[in-house]
Order: structure tokens, then sequence, then C-alpha cells
């Protein structure tokens, strides 16, 4: 048997909605006379997400499969190894929920954008030894029937009703009762089926409570001590009929639960006892949060009666950091557990509140610090060809969120119509370069080589006469924290200056993956369309003396960091402006979603190392720490998403986990830690640490398609002792201070270099 077995399933729908959480059922027998079964592989997808089940026990670890696609033209399917749970008389039993396809979806209140009723498509194919294969595909043959769900919804939780529970509705021999009826079949084209490139969703891990307390109000709360994505579960005894309600929230605010942030989003799982022992896991919603209010509770609870689980992608960790400084060391797992949260089938911009969409400018941005954290090429992939899909459906317009559920959603009339929005767009080249620098498989630019140039054409279009992007609608450096709360895109950053950097760094990464793929006529083309941008924000953008247009961070960091400035005297120039800026404003962070990835990095690379580690380890708001000190334990929408007296930023947008400001930590790796690539994989890798003032030791790990490069540094006395680690085929440029490059093989390789300190004070002295 192989994967190409023809489909013979259809998608089939219950006759009846049963609350939107429907059971289905199939009982079958094995087919006799072919011997032992070899092998079974159950194929499964639905509109909606589903738990399979064969003789009532799950298929799979996954949970909330098949995820968000962009269903009008991918609809993934997963793939199970059955062999061991089958029976002469078997049962495939399966439960539905609202999920993405039909549940509430973006801000605007919409719910079904996709379709209107459930379904499951499901083929079971069974070898058996002499090479018969049996196949039990989803037909009109099968049964439906009511769960214990009566409300399902991702932003607004899960009602389950225990008295309602069905027990063995998945195993042979169960008799449906008269509530259970038939299925019919929808209309599909199976060529919408699409193998899954990303890893499933699934329990990553369990967090148990770390105060149990009652709040001003009376409210039993209960803190599990980290910021997370998931549910809780639990087994409880009470009268029958008598109601658990569990309220989630990210922070608390005078004591209570902080729920404006969710907006219209309820958030609030309700569970409905038996009068047995009854087990609760509400597994067809997801919340985040770190407080719970839960009401209802019969006795008293104790910190051993409830657990979280935590729920994500299954991403196997590959980079590591930690340093001498623990607010660093704090603001670096804030980050890998905001970068958990929103991975939940898609990257995410928020996991909490009536949003909780694939915003393309985050990932943009974040891809790189991602990759390094973990493994998400194939994650990533999966999602660019969503992208790819909604962007050739729009005429080659990248929407601002893949997949676009906001095409579905009224706009106000004043809002424009959409169109390529920089850094955001530039997803489509940003985010393959990022995995191909990081992987070093060039299977994903071949992937989406049309998307890349489809996007770069487009926005070519959209350049004014002057030949710079300076008309439509644009993000900018959304999130200045000098904006009022209700006005996020009021950046002090140009916004014509910003997306002509943005198009000037996707025109030369455009040219430079034609150029590997072999496409000469194209990288030219699009070589010279970089000169032709550049020439234009030279021209319009660049005053006598090097001022860039709206003199602020962001707008120097982008030139910098895009390499847009030609020769040395714009680029040193730039440089100092930027660390005066910074200097000037205290070292607080001046920047929006586009400089603030790449300030430090700016920074770093014109000489002021000194500038780019006190921006980081400012403790003031709006800074990096800042957060930290407020006891945040992930990465926060809003510099001030709370504000210094404990109270949530006013503002309509402020999230708790976001993990789009989070990118600081590409620099953290390249330049504390000292890991970088010299070519794409890892197969050359850059040894750099960059020490500064205010961290004395830093150890760094990275598991790359070659091995674990392993870096570890400590100052002492003015002494950097320094030890790098490579694997079996892989070469290191080790640079030390001073400049001395040393080019080393696989092994461990230690250095010590003297005079660090004097270094340190130079940087200082600028």
């Amino acid at each position: 048997m192989t994967p190409t077995t023809p489909w013979q399933a259809a998608m089939i729908t219950p006759a009846e909605d049963f609350d939107g959480a429907p059971l289905l059922r199939k009982e079958f027998q094995l087919a006799e006379g072919h011997g032992g079964i070899a092998r079974a592989t159950l194929r499964a997808t639905a509109f909606g997400v589903y738990e399979a089940f064969i003789n009532g026990a799950p298929v799979g670890d996954d949970v909330l499969s098949p995820g968000w696609s962009s269903y009008e033209w991918r609809l993934r399917y997963r793939s199970y190894d059955v062999t061991s749970l089958l029976t002469p008389t078997s049962v495939l039993g399966v439960e539905l929920g609202n999920g993405w396809y039909r549940g509430r979806l973006a801000w605007h209140g919409m719910s079904k954008l996709y379709g209107s009723e459930l379904g499951f498509f499901g083929q079971l194919d069974i070898e058996f030894e002499d090479g018969h294969i049996q196949s039990v595909g989803s037909d009109t043959t099968w049964q439906s029937g009511p769960s214990a769900t009566t409300f399902n919804d991702l932003y607004d939780g899960q009602t389950i009703d225990a008295r309602r529970n069905q027990n063995g509705w998945a195993q042979p021999g169960f008799s449906p009762g008269p509530h259970w009826t038939s299925v019919r079949v929808l209309e599909f084209d199976v060529d919408r089926l699409a193998e899954p490139v990303s890893p499933p969703v699934v329990r990553a891990d369990v967090v148990k409570p770390v105060e149990i307390f009652t709040s001003p109000t009376g409210k039993t709360v209960v803190d599990f001590g980290q910021n997370l994505v998931g549910w809780l579960r639990f087994t409880v005894q009470g009268e029958a009929g008598h109601a658990i309600t569990i309220r989630h929230a990210e922070v608390l605010e005078d004591g209570e639960l902080g729920v404006r942030p969710l907006r219209s989003a309820k958030a609030a799982d309700t569970f409905i006892l038996s009068g047995g022992e009854d087990f609760f896991e509400p597994t067809k919603t997801f919340h985040g949060f770190r407080y719970t209010e839960i009401t209802g509770w019969p006795g008293t609870l104790t910190a051993d009666d409830v657990e979280a689980v935590v729920v994500h992608s299954d991403l196997e960790r590959t980079g590591t950091f930690e340093c001498s400084n623990e607010l660093v060391n704090q603001l670096h797992r804030n980050i890998v557990w905001g970068l958990r949260g929103n991975f939940l089938d898609l990257p995410t911009d928020c996991p909490q509140r009536d949003e909780r969409l694939g915003w393309t400018g985050d990932i943009a941005v974040f891809a790189p610090t991602a990759a390094f954290l973990y493994d998400v090429k194939g994650f990533l992939q999966d999602w660019l060809l969503d992208l790819a899909a909604e962007q050739k459906a729009a005429d080659g317009l990248v929407p601002i969120t893949v997949p676009d559920a906001l095409k579905y959603c009224p706009q106000p009339p004043e809002f424009p119509a959409p169109e390529s929005s920089a850094l955001w767009s530039e997803a489509s080249v940003w985010v393959p370069w990022a995995l191909w620098e990081a992987y070093g498989d060039d299977t994903v630019l071949k992937n989406q080589y049309e998307s890349m140039t489809s996007h770069t054409r487009r926005v070519e279009g959209l350049l004014s006469p002057t030949g710079l992007w300076d008309t439509g609608f644009q993000f900018g450096d959304w999130l200045d924290p000098d904006a009022e709360p209700d006005k996020p895109w009021d950046a002090k950053a140009d916004t014509g200056v910003v997306a002509t950097t943005c198009m000037f760094r996707t025109a030369s990464i455009t040219a430079q993956t034609a150029r590997l793929l072999g496409h000469q006529d194209d990288a030219e083309y699009f070589d010279q369309l970089a000169a032709r941008v550049q020439a234009s924000f030279l021209e319009h953008y660049v005053s006598g003396d090097g001022t860039i247009s709206s003199d602020c961070t962001t707008v120097y960091a982008l030139a910098i960091a895009f390499g847009i400035l030609p020769g040395s005297g714009l680029r040193v120039f730039a440089g100092e402006r930027l660390a005066e800026l910074v200097r000037k404003n205290d070292y607080r962070v001046s920047t929006g979603f586009a400089g603030t990835p790449f300030i430090t990095h700016a920074l770093t690379d014109t000489g002021h190392v000194d500038e780019a580690y006190r921006l980081l380890l400012e403790e003031g708001c709006p800074s990096w720490l800042y957060p930290v000190t407020m006891g945040a334990t992930t990465v926060w929408e809003r510099w001030d998403s709370m504000l210094p007296d404990g109270t949530i930023n006013p503002g309509e947008m402020t999230s708790f986990n976001h993990y789009a400001l989070g990118a600081v930590a590409d620099w953290m790796h390249k330049t504390i830690g000292g890991i970088s690539p010299l070519a794409p994989g890892y197969s050359r890798v850059r040894i750099a640490p960059v020490p500064g003032q205010g961290i004395d030791w830093a150890n760094t790990s990275l598991k790359t398609p070659h091995g674990t490069v392993r870096v570890e540094w400590r100052l002492d006395d003015g002494a950097l002792a320094l030890e790098a680690t490579l694997p079996e085929g892989a070469e290191a440029d080790v640079v030390l201070p001073g400049g001395e490059i040393r080019t080393v093989q696989a092994g461990t390789h230690r250095f010590d270099h003297r005079n660090v300190a004097a270094h340190l004070d130079h940087q200082g002295s600028r």
C-alpha cells in the first residue's frame, strides 16, 4: 500500500448539526481470508477540526487537526499508522468541532467564513499479508449523533455537559440511541487535498498552578506563573447539573482578571457535572492565559486539582541562549514562550483576543529568530504555500494576513482597497530567504520563486514616478512608542522611507534568489530594479550632509541594516546619527515594528556596540526589559501594554503575547552569543561574540543541519576566554576582539584574548 491509494471517501456531514460538535461512527468487519494485517493507515481531514478514534483509542497525539490553511485551495490531511488499533470488528469514530473553518474569525464578529456545514473526509486503508487492500472511507453508511459538547468556538470557549457523555460510542457493540441519525455527502473536490508539510499541533507541556488566591471581589483565581496557550483539564465529582465556569486572562488588573484586552473574545469554558467522576478537557478551543477565574468548583480548589495543558505545533527546539544578566535571560525565555504560544499551526500575531491571525509583518521580521530557536522549516514552508495560494488568487497581492480571512470581512468605507504593504507583504520574500539561510535547502526558494518575483514585480508597479514607494496605505513603523495609544500608525518614521528601504531589500533578495536558482535574466532585472530604487532613495530622502528624511532611529536603522547607503561616508554618518539619537533618548526604545528588529544590528555593524548593549539593557519604559521588570513571561505587543502603575494600556490593541518585538533575539544570538551563518545552513559558521558592558559571560548553542555549534565566552579581569565547538563537516571563522580571524574545523577550540576591558572602554567613549 502506498500513499497514492486512490481516494474512495466522500466529505460527509451529519444530518443534524448537533450543537456544532457531532460524533460520527462507522462499524466494520475486517476482510477475512487474507492473513494478518501488514499495515493500516488512516488519512483524515475535515471542514472544521476533528479528533479520530479507532475502537475508542485516539489515532494520534494531534489536536485541532487539520489546523487552518487557505481552505479554498489547500485542505490538509493527516496520516496515522493505526495497525495496532484494529480488531476483527472495529469502529472508526470522529468528533467534529467548528475550529477555524466555521468558528469566529477576526474582530468583526463573523463566523462561517469558509462554509456553514462541518464535514469529515477520511479513508482507512488496510493492507493484509497477501497484499489485499480493504478501504473504509467516509460515506453515507456512517452514523452521526450528539456529543457532550454543546458549544465550541476558538475565541469564546467550549461548553461540555458530562450528562450527555455516551460511553463506548467509538467502540464495537455500541447501540446508537434515538438521537443518532444518518449523514449526507457534501460537494468536495479532492484536488484541494494537500499532505501537510508542517508538524501537527500537540499537547506539548503541562503546567501546574503556582498560586490560588481570592480576588478583591471574592473570585477564586489560579495563577499558573506563565503566560501560555492551551486549556485546563481536570477530574472532578459533584452534583449532577452543577456548572463549573473557567474564565481566562493574561494579566490581572486591580487583583481581578484583566479581560478588556480580549475585546469580544469570551475565552470561557463551562463544564456541567454528571454526578459521577467526570474528566474535562476542552480540545475544541484554546486560550492565551496565565490566570484563570474558576467559579462553581465543588469544595476547596487546590493546586493538585487542575493543570494547564500547553498546546502548539510540534517543533523541535534547536537554539539556546544564556548569559550573566538574569533580566536578559528572562527576556529570552519570554521570546521563546511567545513563539510557542503563537506557532499554533500558523504564525499568529497573538493567541488570546478576537484576532489570532497570521499577520505577515510579524513573521517577516521574526523568521530569523524563529529559525534559530526551533526547527521551523516545515512549519513555515507550509504557511508559505498558503501565502502563495492567497497571492495567486489576488493577482500577485500578498495579503496582510495568511490565511486571508480578512478578505471576507467588511472594512470601513474610508479604509483603502487592499494593496501590497511594505514589510507585511515582504514576508513573501524575507521568510523564504530566512529559511534558506538557516537550513541551506533551496527547496523553499524553488517553491516560492514565483511568489517572490510576483510580489517584487507588483510593488515595482506601485512605485511613484519618482521611483519611491511613497503612495497608498502603509503600516509603516507600526506601534511607534511615541504614538498615541489609539493611533498605532502615527510613527515618527516617514512611511515612504520605510517602504522604499523595504523594497530595496526585497529586490536585492529576489535578485540573489534568481541567481542562485539559475535565472540569470531575472537576476539582472531585479539587480537593476534595486539599483533604481536605491538611486531614488538617495536622491529624494538623503540630504547633502547624510540626514535621512524624518531623521529618526527607524529610518537610519533600516538604511544601515538593508545596505541602501553606498560607500562608507553615508554609512558612517548614519551610524553616528543613529547612536546619537539613541543616546539622546536615554537608551529608551524609540522604534516600532519596522525599526525594532534591526536597530541593534545597525548599531553594532557601524561600531556602536555600547549603544546597542545599553539599549538592550535599559529597564525604563519603553524598553525590552521594562516588561520583564513588570513580571512579563511573554513579549508584549506594546512596549507599555501594562503601565508602570499596573493598569492596562488603554489602546484597543494590547496583547501580552506578541512575538514581533522579540526579534531582538536574532541580535542576541549573533552578537552576544556569537553564532551566525557564513554559508546557508551553517556549513560555514561565523563565531564572533562581541562582549559589551553589563554582560560578563554567555553560552549559546544551535543545532544546525550539520550538527550542534556551541559558543561559550567569559570575561575575567579584562581577558576574554572563548570556547567554540563545531560538528563534523563544518568550518568556522572565529573573529576575536580587534578583528583577528582564525579559521577552524570540527572539534572544540579555545581562545584567550587580553585587553578586552580596554576595548569595551573604547566602545563606551564613542
